[in-house]
């Protein structure tokens, strides 16, 4: 990409001066120089790194109210995406802050369980219907490992399918050794691995005509983008039950999201295990694995079979994100904060639909998935997905006030937080268009974002 003083030349489009937009991120350019001199990759989390964002853009947020954020040159934004879909109310949203506080005062972790162990699984299993047994940790890498692994102890079996429509299940090597990200796992993690597609029941069919008797579990999420067609759902855990496998839903973005039952209750359809995490807590780190008893309580000690060292973790159930996740559950049974994220979405994307039409753009950029979850797709002059796109598309919402990576809303997005956003991609597109006629080279400053799942940088 070009990279000179006179990227911007363009007079047509009012294109700010690149000088001018490079001094909005003074601060955060510091800073992301010092962070990758001290951590891997500059960022805690992959999805969060500098390569997932475009050059012109904020590197470290300071702090964030509702759905705003601002970054630490003091820049604010409407935020979507909401911290990788854990902020469902909004960030530092009162009621859950407080209730973590309270349950602060108290101390955060004792030499045995604390009360609010029981009452937080109670409340999630009276939630989660058809799930009797509830076990927390940190976050949904752990408790998704966990269920395989408990799926294998029940089974007997040591292989699992997963769906390759579905992006992310785990770091653990069972699922990155699916990627092409295989550096430090041993090549033999792959052999326990099949693969099926979404909506597709015959390769559905397929894994357990190829693998007799030696399927433990197949893991999916219940929906991504397009709803399941032809009881698929359904009939993906009638084909588990009769081969003698588990079905495992990972519910880390349906659930509280979808439906406060998850997507299981919305489709109708109860896995064996299922998995939480996300929008569980407001952001708190918490996440849940939940199960039939039957299988649930090989981790447990009232049984005569092996032993499952199933989740043992030291801050699995640190109070004050329990009291975080009560109180988000309640609530969302108190507000129709699943009915607000129906709405805004819907809204969203018919006003995006609307302004991306007016561009004549419809072939090139498409806002796709259910409305609590929506995402944006870049296409470039061929019509072929476009990272190059993206990363354009991304910096000039940017600019006009939105930071997007996608467009998951939240309870707190307002009426006017969506027009905003209509607004910024109104005035973005024009840009778009015109590099698909003249080259984004011309219009993007710097390198194209990235796949995370790449073999070399």
């Amino acid at each position: 990409m070009r990279n000179d003083k006179i990227l911007y030349e363009d007079d047509v489009l009012n294109l700010p001066d690149l000088n001018e937009r490079l001094a909005k991120y003074r601060k955060s350019k510091e800073l992301q120089a010092r962070s990758h001199q001290v951590i891997p990759g500059g960022s805690h989390t992959y999805a969060k790194g500098d390569d997932q964002y475009p050059e012109l853009a904020p590197g470290f947020i300071a702090r964030g109210l509702g759905c705003h954020a601002w970054d630490v040159d003091g820049n604010e934004y409407i935020e979507y995406g909401m911290g990788l879909r854990a902020v469902t109310l909004g960030h530092a949203y009162a009621p859950v802050n407080e209730a973590a506080y309270r349950q602060m005062q108290l101390g955060a972790n004792y030499t045995r369980p604390a009360p609010i162990e029981l009452e937080c699984a109670e409340e999630l299993l009276g939630l989660i219907k058809g799930a009797d047994m509830a076990k927390f940790a940190k976050d949904g890498s752990t408790v998704t490992t966990a269920a395989i692994r408990l799926a294998r102890a029940y089974t007997g079996r040591n292989m699992l399918a997963l769906c390759a429509d579905h992006p992310f299940f785990s770091y653990n090597d069972w699922f990155i050794a699916t990627t092409p990200v295989k550096g430090g796992i041993p090549a033999s993690t792959t052999d326990m691995t099949a693969y099926f597609r979404y909506n597709n029941i015959e390769s559905v069919k397929a894994v357990f005509n190829k693998y007799p008797g030696q399927i433990a579990c197949l893991i999916l999420e219940p929906v991504k983008n397009d709803d399941p067609v032809d009881n698929f759902l359904g009939e993906v855990k009638r084909l588990c039950h009769e081969n003698g496998a588990l079905l495992i839903f990972d519910e880390m973005i349906t659930g509280f999201r979808l439906d406060l039952g998850g997507g299981q209750r919305y489709y109708g359809v109860t896995p064996d295990l299922s998995t939480f995490g996300k929008g569980l807590a407001n952001a708190f780190a918490v996440s849940a694995l939940v199960g039939k008893r039957e299988i649930m309580e090989l981790g447990g000690i009232y049984h005569k079979h092996e032993r499952v060292f199933l989740l043992s973790t030291t801050h699995g159930a640190e109070t004050p994100s329990l009291a975080a996740a009560l109180e988000t559950m309640r609530i969302y049974q108190r507000e129709d904060v699943i009915g607000h994220l129906k709405r805004q979405g819907e809204k969203l994307k018919k006003g995006l639909d609307q302004v991306i039409a007016a561009q004549g753009l419809q072939d090139y950029v498409k806002v796709l998935g259910k409305p609590c979850n929506l995402v944006y797709a870049t296409r470039d002059a061929n019509k072929k997905d476009s990272q190059l796109f993206r990363t354009l598309f991304m910096q000039e919402i940017i600019e006009r006030g939105v930071l997007g990576p996608s467009l998951v809303v939240s309870y707190s997005h307002s009426d006017t937080d969506i027009d905003k956003t209509i607004e910024a991609f109104s005035g973005a597109l024009p840009v778009y268009r015109q590099a698909l006629e003249d080259g984004v080279e011309k219009y993007l400053y710097g390198r194209p974002v990235k796949s995370v799942y790449r073999k070399f940088n």
